[in-house]
């Protein structure tokens, strides 16, 4: 086996090229082997093996820099650059994290999770590079999805500008070259990538400027318009020339011999590059080949069957399938309901709502500020659209949600899926910040649901709200009301008492209501009885309520599943302190929520208790309030 003697990417260049398709074939089984058992982004890594393979084959890393955007296709590079044997450790606690990060290995220059990036971060290093007069190769790999995103075609544009020498990857999975076109392209390339080409290239325009005059620039632009022809007959890359850069593709992503002969042929040309590669989803698994958007995230699965093991019993819906079938049942009532979606419409539960109101639906691509923008169109022309999208990527929206959504007062819905800790995807996908970078907004109310109940209650509320909304519910299952706990309804910035009487006040919010209930029954055990809020509001605050539950009990705990500064508790703090009872009272406040640290990866239930955002975790808190 080839891959047991790769403990670095050197290792890998003693390999003989005609060997690197078994190597492949030991990449993928590896790959297969561990996120079988572990979960994890499946698809798009095993697409991506023989570009890793090529890549490492042809660079220097770690000196030559080699960026994967986002990191859903970089398993690969991670068994290649000295990972292998941690590999099973994959997305665990203490082990390998699933996406590149930065300080896990000198491979992987930046911690990257969020799509669109590469490119900019890359140009940044060739920009310093050039800088510092060094002289290292720059290489960002993008998915095409990427090409979805602002922030990459800024990036291509300001890189055609300068003309920095750097090299952009871009690895399309979703299309395929009919034979003809892959043959004339395959072909083509071999020619314009060759040293040769290039050189006669550079020294004709050099003779058509220096040697002939006036008439010198016109027949160059000639030649170029006929060269741009010919290429525009068989290959995409036109648009990728006007931008500035020298397009090589498409190419078999593959295909090892054809990557690395055209990586080694093009790494020594000046200026932007943009090397174009076809890849497969799936590729060498025939179940995420046949279902790549099933397992381009996947749980656990039986490798034989492809099919992930049913659980003992039916889970409770989550809170993300609430979602998906409250707002259907709004939209069938109001026909002004649309929803949006940047990318996402199966993880954001909208894939159904796709199917019953295609006309009212929009995925607009890895775009979350123009999600919001466009969401600020729809409603300023009267239409309700509520927004579906992850609390971690909302974060690149933001000026978009000052500007264009609560700037102008308009009924936007943010819907914020995975809101708090997610488990295994880790601190570039945590939805820790929401609270805190919404809750100053001015216009802006933000809720969370403590149940299935309150989520459709909220979701129906905002409906009726003529001013911006932002609705955040966490990665998992959605509790039931239980049954001695009635549904009050929802009313703005109004709290609800699930259970009252008590010598100390807890309000949680969201998803650590359900949390506080079973750290109640904990407490009555011990004969501590406490009264327990569900404050549904994270702005406003009920603050009539906390005033008075402040003086009726002895102690205030408040509980978010969020990052403290700046979040529901600090909202707590501010009321007591505005009305003057923190500096005349002796009484104990005390906050739980998340630090403000970026966290690991894990086990979601692992790192609440961590945190001590556990039914044990909050009575604790309780007891040490009131000195118990």
């Amino acid at each position: 086996m080839f891959l047991e003697t790769i403990r670095s990417p050197q290792d890998l260049k003693k390999i003989p090229r005609d060997k690197l398709p078994e190597l492949a074939a030991e990449v993928r089984s590896r790959i297969i082997g561990v996120v079988s058992k572990t979960g994890g982004h499946l698809a798009s890594s095993l697409g991506a093996v023989e570009l890793a393979i090529a890549v490492h084959y042809c660079f220097q890393a770690p000196e030559d820099i080699i960026i994967w955007d986002v990191g859903h296709q970089a398993y690969a590079h991670k068994i290649l650059t000295g990972r292998n044997e941690r590999f099973d450790t994959l997305r665990q606690k203490d082990g390998l994290s699933g996406f590149p990060c930065r300080t896990e290995s000198v491979y992987d220059p930046f911690t990257t999770g969020h799509s669109s990036t590469a490119v900019s971060l890359a140009f940044g290093c060739a920009a310093a590079r050039d800088l510092r007069e060094t002289h290292e190769k720059v290489v960002a790999i993008v998915g095409d999805g990427a090409l979805t995103g602002g922030m990459c075609f800024e990036a291509l544009n300001h890189v055609g500008h300068l003309g920095k020498d750097m090299l952009v990857i871009l690895n399309s999975n979703d299309m395929a070259i009919a034979p003809s076109v892959g043959a004339l392209s395959t072909y083509l390339n071999k020619i314009i990538s060759r040293p040769i080409y290039n050189r006669f290239k550079d020294a004709r325009d050099a003779f058509l400027k220096q040697r002939l005059g006036r008439i010198g620039p016109r027949l160059q632009k000639l030649a170029d318009k006929f060269e741009e022809l010919l290429k525009g007959l068989i290959v995409p890359g036109i648009f990728f020339e006007e931008m500035g850069f020298k397009y090589f593709g498409p190419l078999d992503g593959h295909n090892t011999t054809l990557l690395i002969d055209t990586l080694q042929n093009i790494s020594h040309l000046k200026g932007p590059l943009l090397l174009h590669v076809i890849t497969k989803k799936g590729k060498g698994f025939a179940p995420a080949e046949n279902q790549p958007v099933r397992f381009h995230g996947t749980t656990c699965f039986d490798i034989a069957s492809g099919e992930v093991a049913a659980p003992e019993e039916k889970p409770q819906a989550s809170f993300t399938d609430v979602f998906s079938a409250a707002l259907q049942a709004l939209a069938q009532k109001d026909k002004k309901i649309a929803a949006i979606t940047a990318a996402m419409p199966e993880g954001t539960g909208l894939t159904s709502f796709a199917k019953v109101f295609p006309e009212r639906f929009f995925d607009v691509g890895i775009a979350e500020q123009h999600a919001v923008g466009f969401a600020a169109g729809l409603a300023r022309a009267g239409l309700k659209p509520y927004v579906a999208v992850y609390s971690t990527f909302l974060q690149r929206a933001y000026d978009q949600i000052v500007e264009e959504v609560c700037l102008q007062n308009l009924g936007v819905v943010l819907c914020l899926d995975r809101a708090g800790i997610v488990g295994e995807d880790g601190p570039t996908h945590h939805g820790m910040f929401d609270i805190s970078y919404l809750r100053h907004l001015p216009n802006m109310t933000v809720m969370a649901p403590a149940d299935k109940e309150d989520l459709e209650a909220m979701l129906a509320f905002a409906s009726e709200c003529p001013t911006p909304v932002a609705i955040r519910y966490p990665r998992g299952t959605a509790p039931c009301r239980r049954e001695n706990f009635a549904v009050a309804p929802v009313r703005q910035g109004r709290a609800e008492i699930l259970l009252d009487g008590g010598v100390a006040t807890i309000l949680a919010l969201g998803s650590m209501v359900d949390v506080a209930v079973d750290a109640a029954d904990i407490l009555s055990r011990e004969g501590v009885r406490v009264t327990l809020v569900n404050a549904r509001f994270a702005k406003p605050i009920d603050e009539g309520l906390v005033l008075k539950l402040y003086d009726a009990t002895e102690a205030l705990v408040t509980v978010e599943e969020g990052v403290m500064a700046g979040g529901f508790g600090s909202g707590v703090l501010e009321a007591l302190r505005a009305d003057g009872r923190l500096f005349t009272s002796a009484k104990k406040v005390k906050c739980l929520g998340l630090p403000v640290s970026f966290i690991t990866f894990g086990k979601r239930k692992d790192l609440l208790k961590q945190y001590g955002l556990c039914a044990e975790g909050i009575a604790a808190a309780v007891r040490e309030a009131l000195g118990r």
